[in-house]
């Protein structure tokens, strides 16, 4: 009787709290949200994010900050992240790197599948670019020239999505090409244009090289061709079964409510759907590639089949 009675009284203590953090789950949101975008400002990541920073702004009236925490690979930020309170307020972009990769490669400072997914933002293919006067002016000559000779072709840096993306090429076509890393994306697009490399395995910020004449665009990674380069070959042409798409999502940190989540998602959504936001993405060779949790947590087990495969048969390691 008396373990009853304490039970009625602990019970009846909680309403208040119940029914507090209901009500604040209803209200979200009620102060400004805070994104981290896990890398230095001007890349795609940050560039996916302050496209929709506004729009989105307007959606849940409230305002959104957006704060650059770069390092490691973007594990820095997306730790920070995972640290925060589960209340929605504080979010971070992530991708391949941070959640479906990067545990192949090295030990992660948090759980990547401990993380509240909330969806997938975009998606675009990687870009085989080549210097101007490389030989080859089509993707089959391409593939003839790089089994009659070595072929460097560069990435971002080892490990990142880049160069597991030119890795699963080189597995695939049995061409033996030779990576050249580089720290970031800036240097490797400055040495193709220079013609110190043949090749680069870049994302759509290598369109400015292309669309100014200081580089070519041999393929895309898509399994078709990509729109923005609508003339441009897959390399799925060439070889059979190929893919690699980037993508970028959007956590919170875990055991966020699900009242929350889904707030969130109803939001972005009519975001995504507004044709001013589209074309804007679009412009930037970023295709807005919704998924809700359940089939984002889906599509990111079998994102990390695929790249842990790589990630072996490569032999691929990160020097920390």
């Amino acid at each position: 009787m008396r373990n009853t009675r304490r039970q009625l009284l602990v019970a009846a203590l909680a309403l208040p709290f119940v029914a507090r953090t209901a009500a604040a789950q209803g209200k979200y949101p009620e102060r400004p949200l805070r994104i981290i975008v896990p890398f230095p400002p001007g890349g795609g990541v940050d560039l996916t994010a302050r496209l929709m920073m506004e729009p989105l702004s307007r959606e849940l009236g409230q305002t959104i900050v957006i704060e650059n925490k770069g390092g490691a690979g973007g594990l820095i930020g997306v730790e920070a992240m995972s640290h925060a309170p589960p209340d929605g307020y504080t979010l971070s972009l992530t991708g391949a790197g941070t959640l479906t990769a990067g545990p192949h490669l090295r030990k992660m400072p948090y759980d990547p599948l401990a993380l509240t997914q909330i969806t997938r933002l975009v998606r675009m293919p990687f870009i085989v670019a080549v210097r101007n006067d490389l030989p080859a002016k089509t993707l089959p000559e391409f593939m003839e020239l790089a089994k009659k000779q070595e072929l460097r072709w560069a990435s971002g840096g080892i490990g990142t999505s880049q160069h597991l993306a030119g890795e699963l090429f080189t597995q695939m076509s049995g061409l033996r090409m030779v990576h050249v890393p580089y720290r970031g994306t800036g240097p490797a697009l400055n040495d193709l244009a220079a013609g110190i490399v043949d090749a680069y395995f870049g994302d759509p910020a290598t369109l400015g090289l292309i669309r100014s004449g200081k580089a070519r665009a041999m393929a895309v990674t898509s399994p078709e061709r990509w729109p923005v380069l609508p003339d441009t070959p897959a390399l799925a042409e060439a070889v059979k079964g190929y893919e690699a798409e980037n993508w970028y999502g959007l956590a919170a940190p875990p055991n966020t409510p699900k009242p929350i989540v889904d707030r969130l998602n109803e939001a972005i959504a009519k975001v995504m759907a507004q044709p001013d936001v589209k074309k804007k993405y679009d412009e930037n060779g970023l295709t807005p590639a919704l998924l809700p949790p359940a089939d984002y947590v889906a599509f990111l087990k079998r994102d990390s089949v695929t790249w842990g495969d790589v990630v072996r048969k490569g032999n691929i390691k990160i020097d920390e």
